[in-house]
């Protein structure tokens, strides 16, 4: 656990957390801040070049921890899952572009089909990307989300689901990010996190807190101290299943990106420091 205001050595934040901020502000802002790791959102990438990312990342000691985010396979129609295949490609190259190892698969579901077909097309997705994410050095992690999200954002819901689908692949390169805002509620969590880390399957960990009342499905998460969630216990599960990669600070929050993003900046070191 942190022990002093200096230790963020293992803090990471994911650039929507500040979503107010483009991506030379976050890097610049992070940097200052005494923070070297950051999760990048694709479409920051559409701002700038690349090699300019690349520079900004190298003049600030920043480590780029993941690009998020891919997946999205399930559809009822052929061409859109067709078309969600060469998006991923893309993120893949993006990902290498920037010097991102990880992309972060958010995994998709269509309410027009059973969550079961939804699933088979996300395995079908997964194994028609691997074989170039492998080529370009780039691994994935399944996020499971909340089943609030199970209609179309994702059919997997849960860690065990996500465990057996990696397990079922079966590749080196699949693994799983467990987000706590969508996990935290599991009775089985620490069991299926002790599963994962057993397989070499850990790959993210993303830290925020659940408020109640939750006033928003999407952007109304805390800060972690903010809410209900365990996060110290949690972490505890992550750290002893073998997992030594950052915390990732991953907060939607119309509260907060209404804020100060400097203010708000030392409100995310200070959630981490005294509640993660």
């Amino acid at each position: 656990m942190p022990e002093s205001i200096n230790d963020l050595a293992k803090l990471c934040v994911h650039t929507q957390t500040n979503r107010p901020w483009n991506l030379e502000q976050c890097i610049r802002n992070y940097s200052g801040a005494g923070i070297h790791a950051i999760s990048i959102w694709r479409h920051l990438l559409d701002e700038t070049s690349p090699s300019d990312v690349k520079s900004l990342l190298v003049e600030h000691e920043m480590d780029v921890v993941s690009l998020v985010r891919g997946g999205f396979f399930a559809s009822s129609e052929k061409p859109a899952r067709e078309a969600v295949i060469e998006d991923n490609l893309k993120a893949i190259d993006q990902a290498a572009a920037i010097g991102a190892p990880l992309l972060v698969l958010v995994c998709g579901s269509d309410p027009g089909q059973s969550l079961e077909k939804s699933r088979e097309q996300i395995q079908e997705g997964i194994l028609k990307i691997i074989p170039y994410s492998k080529d370009a050095g780039i691994r994935l992690a399944i996020e499971p989300l909340h089943p609030m999200y199970a209609a179309d954002r994702s059919a997997i819901t849960s860690m065990a689901q996500a465990n057996e689908m990696v397990e079922q692949i079966g590749d080196y390169s699949l693994g799983v990010a467990v987000d706590l805002f969508h996990l935290w509620w599991d009775p089985d969590l620490e069991k299926e996190i002790k599963r994962c880390g057993r397989e070499g399957n850990l790959f993210a960990f993303h830290v925020c807190d659940w408020n109640v009342p939750l006033k928003d499905m999407l952007n109304d998460r805390g800060l972690m101290g903010d809410g209900c969630i365990n996060v110290k216990q949690i972490r505890g599960w992550i750290e002893e299943a073998g997992f030594k990669g950052y915390s990732e600070v991953e907060v939607f929050s119309d509260k907060y990106w209404a804020m100060n993003q400097l203010d708000y900046l030392e409100r995310i070191k200070y959630a981490y420091l005294n509640h993660t």
